[in-house]
């Protein structure tokens, strides 16, 4: 089939919201695609080049942030604080590994969610389920739950502003290595678990020195001063990203202009469904998320659909299999695309294979299985002989009890003091850091 941005529409599209005027979203959808790309086509090639690095075994992927952004909490103190966090972890994960880590935040764009259901009932009350900003709102009733096509408008002027602060933080003097590493310190400190990672830290500081005594400090070395951070979400509702899609002036290639990356989830990647057919024209770096129900052959097709020139960093699988299945569900998969010479990145989604309903019905997610799951990916990738590319986890800075365990040992009548999450459980600030310690051990275990 020759592809054009629309040729996604002759096929099923599933995870589509039940618009109630589409003459209204069409209308939208015009108007968005008038208006100017939020990210550039040579900024989505520098994120492939790196990912290609990380293809090669040559740097790490980091991908994390919110599960669904919100309309209500935006504002700049958020904004940054996620930032802050994602570059503290980034610190950790570059000096443990000894190669560079690709930061890619779920951020400027994730707003919609895939359902299980397209209603919800509650006290014998269905409504259409909620599908996250973009969409409608999470008060249930139907008003709120109307989808609302001027949303997608709103979505992209939100998507705008943050990505104007992000690249101002990032080239502004935020990111300096040192002023990074002092949060860090702060959290050893702080940390219940700090005399595990204090050994880390003081590690850091004295590269750090050592490289100022050289005369590579922050102030005669760019790259210790400032950094890149891309972004990235699921590309669920189509008729937004075909409207940001673009063609690059310089090369005559299409790219979805809403983020440097996009993502499948596994309830879009059908190989014959509408997702992979957009998916498998744009020029971006793409993931796809690979259940533990996935086999060899469905893995190969998605290969050859969404990489068939096979470029390396072009596509991210991001598996998400859960702890009790990773070890066993995802060798097969690795050898399969390793011998077929397909040149992707594997990243760990370790977060969706271990939601839960706990005791006091809230769904949850346990710290020390998130760990497992991860454990289990590098073991499995140390077998198969391929490279642990990265995690891809949701998380937020805020003091949010919403995950169990961790350093604070959060507990299942601890969930409702805090919890928050439109969607999903996260990690909060601290489990985060944690989280990021751990992953360090175990890549410098593989060294």
């Amino acid at each position: 089939m020759t592809w054009t941005p629309a040729s996604w529409r002759e096929l099923h599209a599933n995870q589509q919201p039940d618009w109630p005027d589409t003459g209204e979203l069409e209308a939208v959808l015009k108007t968005l695609s008038g208006y100017p790309p939020l990210v550039f086509a040579g900024e989505a090639r520098s994120l492939q080049a790196a990912l290609g690095t990380v293809a090669q075994g040559r740097a790490f992927l980091l991908q994390a942030g919110d599960c669904a952004e919100s309309f209500d909490s935006f504002n700049a103190n958020s904004i940054r604080e996620r930032l802050r966090l994602i570059l503290q972890m980034a610190v950790i994960l570059t000096y443990s590994a000894g190669v560079p880590v690709v930061k890619v935040g779920r951020i400027a764009g994730q707003f919609a969610k895939p359902r299980s259901s397209p209603n919800e009932t509650i006290d014998g009350t269905s409504l259409p389920s909620f599908r996250g900003h973009i969409v409608n709102d999470i008060a249930f009733n139907a008003e709120a739950r109307t989808a609302d096509p001027h949303r997608l408008v709103q979505a992209y002027h939100q998507s705008a502003a943050t990505l104007n602060l992000l690249r101002a933080f990032t080239r502004g003097g935020f990111a300096d290595l040192r002023r990074v590493h002092a949060w860090n310190q702060e959290f050893v400190s702080e940390s219940p678990e700090g005399a595990r990672y204090e050994q880390l830290a003081r590690s850091i500081d004295r590269a750090l020195r050592f490289m100022a005594a050289c005369g590579l400090d922050t102030d005669t070395v760019p790259s210790l001063h400032e950094t890149d951070v891309f972004t990235s979400h699921e590309a669920l509702i189509l008729g937004y990203e075909e409207a940001l899609t673009r063609q690059d002036s310089l090369t005559g290639d299409w790219y979805d202009c809403s983020a440097h990356m996009v993502w499948l989830g596994e309830r879009t990647r059908e190989l014959d469904g509408a997702h992979v057919e957009f998916f498998r024209g744009i020029h971006n770096p793409v993931g796809c998320k690979i259940g533990p129900n996935a086999t060899p052959d469905d893995v190969l097709g998605l290969c050859e659909a969404l990489n068939p020139e096979r470029v390396p960093g072009r596509l991210t699988l991001i598996t998400r299999m859960g702890k009790d299945v990773v070890r066993s569900a995802l060798p097969p998969l690795l050898n399969a695309v390793r011998d077929a010479g397909h040149p992707v990145v594997w990243a760990c989604d370790p977060m969706h294979g271990n939601t839960f309903t706990s005791q006091s019905g809230r769904k949850t997610r346990d710290f020390d299985d998130i760990l497992d799951e991860i454990a289990g990916f590098f073991s499995a990738h140390r077998e198969a002989g391929t490279w642990p590319g990265g995690v891809h986890v949701e998380l937020t800075s805020d003091d949010v009890t919403e995950c169990l365990g961790g350093g604070e040992a959060i507990l299942d009548d601890h969930l409702t003091l805090r919890y928050e999450t439109m969607c999903d459980p996260r990690l909060n600030g601290r489990q985060s850091l944690d989280l990021a310690f751990r992953v360090a051990e175990l890549l410098h275990a593989r060294a």
